[in-house]
This record gives C-alpha cells, sequence and structure tokens, in this order.
C-alpha cells in the first residue's frame, strides 16, 4: 500500500496527534487500488484558514506581542535610532515574557519598506545585539504597508506546514532616516511604465489616490476631520487610561539636539496623539496634495518612526514547550484594487479574510482598521460595514503613526491587550498598500 511509505516527521516539540492529522489529510488525497499498481487520485478540499473554528493542536498560535513607542519622523525621540537598535529591546522582551529557549526559535521574518534590501542584514544584526543565537535565520519582508502583517502570514504557513514550530515574525520602520523619497528614482523607471495606465498609476503619490478616493465615494472634509478628531480623542484617552502600557516595551536612546549636544531619553509612550484636537483646529489646515482638495496633515497618518514584534507557534508546539498561548491567528487574505485608488485595498481584503475564517461582520469584537486616509479607512468602514463602535478603540494610524513595515504588527500588539481589556474573543486587523493593495487577518484572542 501507498501508505506504507508516508512516514511521520517533525521536529521534538511536535505532539504525535499534530503530525498524525497531517499524515491522514496527505493519505487522503491518495487512494491505493488493488487492482492497479499506480494510485488514484481523489480530490481533497484544502482548508482556507490557519485555525478552524475549534481549538486544535495544529492551530497558529500567538505566544507574545510588543511593540516600541511610536513617534514623529525628523521631530520624536526614535529619530536618530537606526532600525537595528529599535528592535534589540523586542527581541529581548519576547524572550524575557514568554521564558522561551531562543535555540527552538527556528525562523524569524521582518517586514521593512524603506530600508535598502529590507533591512534584511540590519534585522539580523540586531538579533545579534539582543544576545540571540544565530541558529535562527532571519528573512526580510516588503509588501509596503502590510510587510509585517505578511511576515505574519509567512511565519503562521512555516508552523501549518509542518516546516517549523515556532517563529517570530515583526517590523520595523525609521521614516526619520530614510524618508520615503528616497527611495524614488524616476530616472531608473522604465519608460514602458509610462505607456500602460496600470503601471503608470503604481507612480502615483499616496496622497493624490487618497484625494481620487474621496472623489469618488464622495467623502467630504468634514467627514475625514472627524476621523482624525475621533482618531486623536481615542488615542489620548487611552494614553491616559494605561491602556498602551503593556504592549510598550521602553527603549532608550540618544536623541541628537540642533545645537550638536544629544541627551539620553527612554521613549514609553507614543508621542503622535495630540489633546485638544477639534473640528475647528483641523479646519485650519490646508489641502497637502490637490488644490481645492480635502486631505491634509489632519486627516492623514504621521509619518513615524517604530518597531513591533511578536513570537508564534504551534499549538502543540507551545504546549511542549509551555509558552503562553494568547491568540490564534483564524485567517489571512491580501487582495489587488486598482492603483489609482490604492487605498481601498482593506474594503475588499477584510471580507475575504472574513470568508476565510467562516465569519461575518458581526461576529468581530474589535476592527483595527490602518488609518493611512481618513479618505480611504471611511470608505473601507462604509463598504465593509463595521460598527463606529467597533473601530479602533484606542485610536489609529493618525494620532498613533504609521511606521509603514512595523504598522501590521503593532496592530496585533494594540488589538489583543484590548480584546482582553473588553473581555472579547475577535479581532480584524488590515490595512491599505502602494501600488493597489489591501492585507487583513482575523484574530481570536484566547487570554
Amino acid at each position: 500500500s501507498s501508505l506504507s511509505l508516508l512516514k511521520p516527521v517533525g521536529s521534538p516539540v511536535h505532539a504525535a496527534s499534530g503530525t498524525m492529522d497531517r499524515v491522514a489529510r496527505i493519505a487522503r488525497h491518495v487512494s491505493a487500488s488493488t487492482e492497479e499498481l499506480t494510485p488514484a487520485l481523489i480530490p481533497e478540499p484544502t482548508a482556507a484558514c490557519l485555525s478552524g473554528p475549534q481549538p486544535s493542536d495544529d492551530d497558529v498560535v500567538v505566544c507574545c506581542s510588543v511593540r516600541t513607542g511610536v513617534t514623529r519622523a525628523g521631530k520624536g525621540p526614535l529619530k536618530d535610532t537606526p532600525c537595528e537598535d529599535m528592535l534589540v529591546p523586542l527581541f529581548k522582551a519576547i524572550v524575557e515574557r514568554t521564558k522561551i529557549d531562543p535555540k527552538k526559535i527556528q525562523d524569524a521574518q521582518i517586514g521593512n519598506v524603506l530600508q535598502p534590501t529590507a533591512g534584511g542584514a540590519t534585522s539580523r544584526m540586531s538579533m545579534f545585539l539582543a544576545g540571540l543565537p544565530y541558529d535562527i535565520p532571519l528573512a526580510a519582508v516588503n509588501r509596503q504597508c502590510a510587510s509585517s502583517l505578511q511576515a505574519v502570514a509567512n511565519i503562521a504557513t512555516a508552523i501549518r506546514t509542518g516546516t517549523i514550530d515556532v517563529g517570530m515574525a515583526g517590523g520595523v520602520e525609521s521614516m526619520s532616516m530614510y524618508p520615503m523619497t528616497s527611495q524614488t528614482v524616476p530616472e531608473k523607471t522604465s519608460p514602458l511604465v509610462w505607456k500602460n495606465d496600470l503601471a503608470a498609476a503604481c507612480q502615483i503619490p499616496m496622497g493624490v489616490t487618497s484625494e481620487n478616493v474621496a472623489e469618488k465615494y464622495g467623502l467630504s472634509r468634514e467627514v475625514q476631520d472627524q476621523m482624525g478628531v475621533e482618531s486623536h480623542a481615542k488615542a489620548v484617552a487611552a494614553q491616559k487610561n494605561g491602556y498602551f502600557d503593556s504592549e510598550i516595551v521602553p527603549i532608550t536612546v540618544t536623541v541628537k539636539e540642533k545645537d550638536g549636544s544629544s541627551k539620553q531619553v527612554t521613549v514609553t509612550a507614543d508621542d503622535g496623539p495630540r489633546e485638544g484636537t477639534t473640528m475647528e483646529s483641523l479646519a485650519k489646515l490646508k489641502p497637502v496634495f490637490r488644490k481645492g482638495g480635502s486631505t491634509t496633515a489632519g486627516n492623514a497618518s504621521q509619518m513615524s518612526d517604530g518597531a513591533s514584534l511578536c513570537l508564534m507557534a504551534r499549538r502543540s508546539a507551545a504546549k511542549a514547550l509551555g509558552l503562553p498561548i494568547i491568540a490564534r491567528l483564524r485567517s489571512f487574505a491580501v487582495v489587488g484594487v486598482d492603483p489609482k485608488l490604492m487605498g481601498i485595498g482593506p474594503a475588499f481584503a477584510i471580507p475575504a479574510a472574513l470568508e476565510k475564517a467562516g465569519l461575518k461582520v458581526s461576529d468581530i469584537d474589535i476592527f483595527e482598521v490602518n488609518e493611512a486616509f481618513a479618505s480611504q479607512a471611511t470608505m473601507t468602514i462604509e463598504h465593509v460595514g463595521i460598527p463606529k463602535e467597533k473601530l479602533n478603540p484606542k485610536g489609529g494610524a493618525i494620532a498613533l503613526g504609521h511606521p509603514l513595515g512595523a504598522t501590521g504588527t503593532r496592530q496585533l500588539a494594540t488589538l489583543l491587550p484590548e480584546l482582553k481589556r473588553q473581555g472579547k474573543k475577535l479581532g480584524v486587523s488590515g490595512m491599505c498598500m502602494g501600488s493597489g493593495m489591501g492585507a487583513a487577518a482575523v484574530w481570536e484572542s484566547e487570554q
């Protein structure tokens, strides 16, 4: 029988039940015939979700999720801090909080958008600076603003397929040291790009795509400013109540002053939220990207510096290693949309992720939707049908900032403590991406 050729495989921490489940799944694809030497193939559905409706030893679980404070690019206390330095305290915190033996971590993937080569070398350097062994391999991920969420999906897929049992995923960005304009080299762009409408649309500044979204979907300046006011109000209230405290790992950095002097500062909070932000104060700001437009500095995300990181595992491995289990990843989805309307990506990625998880909008307790621009975030909310009271309860990127490569796992670090605080279960995180894409994930808290 062909079944005799299937041998259970896996690492020492991989529980037998999980291994045999996968062996049985593979075996069902092949039916050995007693009359023919060649086995007949039988179609077997492949699960679209990363964890099923009921908990199982094969679930992809989150053991720890942390981040730095997010600070304003060029102005905040992280402006002179290299990306590798931002990641160091997070690697240390993951080990300290979970008590994991670092040698049990089998892979790490770190998202980054603006560093050369997405920071593949610098992120690995940061692991060594944190005292982690060279045994842990690392890959850099650049999927624009979803880079760290894509890193999560990559690690989750490796866990789900049995390639690894335990891995880290995260992201880092210094928009101070690597501003967005540093990656734009028009003279190196193919002339053919300008002869193809969709390819040329990928070159449209994202602020202009925000104006396109506002115009197409009839979103007024007032509606967008209202989101800005609410984002700041929620973030300020969350800070005052200490709701961010458990997710933020303090980092001590050197800040260079304009007079050439320097000082040591410990960053323990986000510096973007502004108390007293009102419709009247935002109305004074001029449109940035189009004359007579509606996108301003007050209703768009801040350019920021920051890092975020999480530890993930197969549930059977987490139990065998004695790791905490705080959530499981139910599903992940990524979609493409018209580049001219770049920001609408999450409006289509969120329903796709929900469908994979077998859930409805009404099932979700909290939605973390990245506020790259109030225009696209508002369009997403209206298109998906997200109740306002479930949206970004601790504020969004308009107030907190948007360190591109770190935002995906920053949202996770913010979401999970809030689900615990509210005593709720299901959450969604999602964002748009440059060139017209969207990504989303569904999470289930186990705290």
